[in-house]
């Protein structure tokens, strides 16, 4: 949120009384290093609430972190960290956020067919991935010498990537598969209709912790503004199935829930209520990653592809000439 609606959602005091009684951690997104985002920090740490540092960058730099900002964000660790120590904030843990840079997906989703060719152009440049990891893998060694717990927020295919042993998805979409103590996967089910409780159930079963959402409010992207939010009953869903493979859930957003009126309600929720288990639904998207993950493993061995083509070709050349000698 921009500082302004922060401190409007934390001026209400049942924001924290709500969170106290869920025991609920807050990541917090890291927009700015001002005084007034540190004084919401500094009210949370107050009522004993624990705070993750969310970690962002400007629009101008790409807002998540991905390949083309890891110095970027490497120097934004390093400028949070004296903000840190100026307003005495304590933090359980910090969390980064995997995804594409913004403005190639505002762009994508506005219909732009040249980013499209500048993407798949990325494929056969491995190297600016190679870079981005050992610099991203450098700055969680050194968040973890600094004493913290470090989150990764994936989207879900980085899963199928990893599996097949591939990078891919990284070069083209320019995500990088960063080591971390939690990784959240973010099936984000509003985004995915009507195909997302499938979605969720599948990727659900390779999470550390799942991510549901989103319950309105976040960064506006354009093309998307326009999805609707989880009613509360999609919520009710995708928590109960959530549950279902995991203890460990992360919701987007706090303010989304708080606007909804879904804060009080899961207070007494019902985490063993019943819920339809996408079965059917699920096994149709375990296919489609089946498929994502025969395709992402070859683009990764081209050379024993062709080998294999290769041969066949021969066998089947030799198959023909035997039968054309025996006059079959």
């Amino acid at each position: 949120m921009e500082t302004s609606e922060l401190k409007s959602l934390f001026a209400d005091a049942s924001v924290i009384e709500y969170l106290s009684t869920l025991k609920a951690r807050v990541g917090l997104g890291i927009l700015d290093l001002e005084y007034d985002r540190a004084s919401v920090v500094q009210s949370l740490n107050k009522a004993e609430i624990p705070v993750i540092a969310w970690l962002l960058l400007p629009m101008q730099q790409g807002y998540w972190f991905n390949v083309n900002n890891a110095f970027q964000a490497t120097a934004r660790y390093h400028t949070f960290k004296a903000w840190t120590e100026e307003y005495d904030l304590r933090w359980a843990g910090i969390g980064l956020d995997i995804e594409p840079d913004i403005r190639e997906v505002e762009r994508f989703v506005t219909g732009r067919s040249r980013l499209l060719i500048a993407l798949l152009c990325r494929a056969f440049k491995g190297e600016r991935v190679r870079r981005a990891q050992t610099v991203y893998r450098a700055l969680v060694t050194k968040m973890r010498s600094d004493g913290y717990h470090v989150d990764s927020y994936h989207v879900p295919l980085i899963i199928d990537e990893r599996r097949a042993g591939s990078t891919l998805l990284q070069r083209v979409l320019g995500l990088v598969d960063v080591p971390s103590d939690r990784e959240v996967l973010m099936p984000y089910t509003s985004f995915l209709r009507p195909h997302g409780p499938g979605i969720l159930w599948s990727y659900a079963a390779d999470a550390q912790s799942i991510g549901v959402g989103s319950t309105g409010g976040g960064v506006q992207v354009a093309g998307l503004a326009d999805v609707p939010p989880l009613s509360w009953d999609e919520f009710v869903r995708d928590l109960r199935l959530a549950k279902r493979w995991s203890d460990d859930i992360h919701i987007f957003s706090l303010e989304g829930c708080f606007q909804q009126d879904f804060l009080q309600r899961m207070i007494d929720f019902d985490w063993a209520g019943p819920v339809e288990l996408p079965y059917d639904h699920a096994r149709k998207i375990d296919r489609l990653r089946m498929a994502l993950r025969v395709i992402l493993w070859a683009s990764s061995h081209p050379v024993l592809i062709l080998v294999g083509l290769v041969g066949l070709a021969w066998l089947l050349t030799r198959s023909h000439s035997r039968k054309s000698s025996l006059g079959i």
